[in-house]
């Protein structure tokens, strides 16, 4: 509460428990949290997340960092269908010219810049698309990494003039503005009128007014916003709660609550185990499948660890193979490594088998072994994100000397440095991981004990 008073967000966290509370007393299902806000204990108190931080060791500093001036920013999920109602809502309350969505603007990236540079100079279909998927579809990938990346664009491109002039103009328009949308969920909250602080931008009917400002310069002309997401699982969920409970009150009994159902319901967890998620949200893909039977989830942290470990990082590094082994017995745990370890991390990394797993887990480290405050071992964890050198030199020598300062081998200490610097670039955000896992239980939940 001090750190949100300090910061002057009160008044943010009263906006969005207001217009949570507003759809659930009309009808328009909401998410049980999502991203870094279902890591605050206020926010879990104001009934904006439904996921008590303390039970899951979710940390306030990676929403709200009280060393790092800038703004929080909810992401709320809502019913797919009633989500444009909650906005309409909010405009009602604070004033239509004070609320606004907020513009994107899509930028020529390398494929696209190719296409559309082609097709301007008159070259057939066929001639433009051989050149394009010569590009790695990789996010971020520009016309310099393809050329180093893919060994046929640099020999196509000295040995045909077409090529040459079509990649030359390519390169000088790369990055540039194409086109404005509508940012998919973000909407902006002004105390005064919107244009005060952001000119407006009216789609080609006149109607729909976003900011001109994307959400990086919103944010820095201090606006307040907030992402209100769409997802069609929470419907679903609604949908089946109706049937049920309409089938229980003619059973006199009671109505079911969803956010009241044990998390450690055995009926649940034996067909999570023999793969039967079909309809149950995240978990449904062939792949997803493939992981839940090799790991053998038992409980609800490892429903939390599998939404983290299902990704192209994880997947490809090897840590899913580390952690289903050290779950299964087949390797002996180390926290975090079998040559470097140190008990004090131990409740740290115990409940992911030793493996740094989320971005959570590598502010504790830091915190336990190298004494950072919460707000600083989060600055620690943006700065191995960007692997600025002369940022991480300063961020070595802060964490040997706290380790230092706690007993701990320099050695020791800078050998676990380096093995958490090489996590970070893998790891999730917990609170984000454990908010998704708790509707997939609910639609496990209800598939096992209420199936269709």
């Amino acid at each position: 509460l001090q750190v949100i008073n300090q910061m002057g967000f009160p008044g943010y966290f009263l906006i969005v428990m207001e217009f949570i509370q507003w759809s659930k007393d009309n009808g328009v299902p909401v998410g049980p949290g999502r991203g870094s806000g279902a890591g605050s204990l206020v926010a879990y108190a104001l009934k904006i997340t439904d996921l008590d931080p303390l039970e899951f060791d979710l940390l306030f500093e990676r929403f709200l960092n009280p060393e790092r001036v800038s703004m929080p920013d909810f992401d709320v999920d809502f019913c797919m269908e009633k989500r444009d109602q909650v906005i309409e809502h909010v405009a009602d309350m604070y004033g239509r010219d004070a609320v606004s969505q907020i513009i994107t603007f899509g930028t020529m990236a390398a494929k696209a810049v190719i296409r559309d540079v082609g097709r301007v100079l008159g070259h057939p279909y066929g001639f433009v698309d051989r050149i394009s998927k010569l590009v790695p579809p990789d996010p971020g990938m520009t016309l310099a990494k393809a050329f180093e990346a893919e060994p046929q664009l640099p020999e196509i491109y000295e040995a045909d003039e077409e090529v040459r002039a079509l990649i030359d103009m390519a390169r000088k328009l790369e990055g540039v503005t194409r086109n404005a949308g509508k940012h998919a969920g973000g909407v902006v909250i002004a105390p005064t009128k919107i244009t005060d602080f952001a000119p407006l931008y009216c789609d080609e009917e006149g109607k729909h007014p976003v900011t001109q400002f994307d959400k990086s310069d919103v944010e820095y002309a201090g606006l307040v916003k907030v992402d209100f997401l769409g997802l069609r699982t929470l419907p679903i969920i609604n949908w089946a709660l109706e049937m049920i409970n309409k089938r229980r009150a003619k059973n006199g009994e009671p109505p079911l609550d969803i956010a009241a159902i044990p998390l450690d319901d055995k009926k649940s967890f034996d067909m999570l185990q023999r793969s039967e998620t079909t309809a149950v949200f995240q978990l449904e893909s062939r792949g997803m499948k493939d992981l839940i039977k090799r790991l053998q989830p038992d409980c609800f942290e490892d429903m939390i660890a599998l939404v983290a470990l299902f990704r192209p990082g994880p997947l490809q590094s090897g840590m899913v193979d580390n952690f289903i082994d050290r779950k299964h017995g087949r390797e002996e745990l180390s926290y975090p490594d079998v040559q470097w370890q140190h008990e004090s991390l131990k409740p740290v990394l115990e409940p992911t088998y030793g493996i740094i797993l989320y971005q959570e887990q590598v502010m504790q480290i830091a915190q336990v072994l190298s004494g950072y405050t919460l707000g600083g071992a989060d600055m620690l964890r943006r700065a191995m994100g960007k692997k600025k050198p002369e940022e991480m030199a300063k961020q070595r020598s802060v964490f040997e000397e706290g380790a230092k300062k706690n007993g701990i081998d320099g050695e020791l200490a800078m050998k676990i440095f380096d093995l958490v610097e090489i996590f970070a670039g893998y790891g999730f955000n917990k609170s984000h991981s454990a908010a998704y896992a708790l509707v997939s239980y609910q639609t496990l939940w209800l598939k096992a004990h209420y199936p269709a």
